[in-house]
């Protein structure tokens, strides 16, 4: 059985600061990553999504860390056929835009502009990546981006571009994992070594995809996103407002150590971030697997950067 390592996507929303998971001492980022660090071994990155990362930013999270500790982060939306905001876009390439008030995509943009923001994203990576900190870049593709050549195409020419970084692929359009087109999809992942992010999700929506877990790379990732009902909401603390129950932890522990067996290393990250909702799962999950056998990674108390 490989390496599990566990952690939660994000470190730093609202809700979490809120909910007194945070000693009263970690009241700055540096302090907050610190004692988040010496509780799990991986973090998720969501923020990058919305805003590109500074290379400072990660500079700063390298430093502040263990030296084995891991980042996934989350490709900014620009890169990953969402809308995005044109204030999240960078200041001079905004200007040169003529200050966009519309959501952009980047079909809207000249080709100059996509490529530039390409190459500001991954160079500001470059110092997790070059410090063993980086683990994948997550791809999280809209529900309409839907199976086909030039989808597929695409998923190569992202994966081709981060390299040396590696990459993680999301669906969020269900005729990927459909059971007629699924071996298909992770055939396509797996001959391409590019490791598939199981989800669970709340079903019955059009981005829903199944809880399908299985490992296309020696990397093996799953993101544990909750069953909120109210999922469609643009509050993030409705849409992932959900505590997960014993059994069902206990079923997932099941479920991810027999992934475990099908890869060198998994990363399992709950996203289910209202409060300490996630923190809470991660820890008792963390638990279950060790009762399990499973080679759990449990950072120490004391660890330093």
């Amino acid at each position: 059985m490989g390496k599990i390592l566990i952690g939660t996507a994000s470190w730093t929303d609202k809700s979490l600061l809120a909910s007194g998971w945070y000693p009263p001492e970690a009241s700055t980022p540096e302090t907050r990553l610190g004692y988040y660090s010496g509780r799990f071994p991986l973090v998720e990155v969501d923020a990058t999504y919305y805003n590109p990362p500074a290379r400072r930013t990660a500079e700063l999270w390298r430093d502040r860390t263990p030296k084995d500790f891991t980042f996934n982060v989350k490709a900014f939306s620009l890169l990953t056929g969402h809308p995005t905001r044109p204030s999240a876009l960078y200041k001079d390439l905004r200007a040169a835009l003529g200050e966009p008030r519309r959501t952009l995509y980047a079909r809207d943009l000249p080709p100059e502009v996509v490529e530039e923001v390409w190459r500001r994203f991954l160079a500001a990576l470059e110092p997790l990546h070059e410090a063993g900190k980086l683990g994948a870049v997550l791809f999280q593709f809209p529900q309409w981006f839907p199976p086909g050549s030039a989808n597929r195409r695409y998923i190569l020419e992202c994966r081709d571009r981060c390299l040396p970084m590696r990459v993680c692929v999301e669906f969020r359009n269900r005729a990927w994992m459909d059971p007629a087109a699924q071996d298909e999809t992770l055939g396509f992942l797996a001959d391409n070594d590019l490791p598939y992010v199981g989800v669970d999700m709340p079903q019955g929506h059009p981005s829903s995809i199944p809880p399908v877990l299985a490992a296309t790379s020696d990397l093996a990732v799953v993101r544990l996103h909750g069953h909120s009902d109210k999922w469609t909401s643009r509050v993030i603390e409705e849409r992932f407002g959900y505590l997960y129950s014993e059994e069902e932890l206990r079923s997932w522990a099941d479920r991810i150590a027999g992934l475990a067996g099908q890869a060198v290393t998994t990363h399992v990250l709950h996203n289910n971030c209202c409060a300490d909702n996630a923190q809470r799962n991660a820890e008792r999950l963390t638990e279950l697997l060790g009762r399990r056998g499973a080679d759990v990674v449990t950072p120490g108390e004391n660890r330093r950067p």
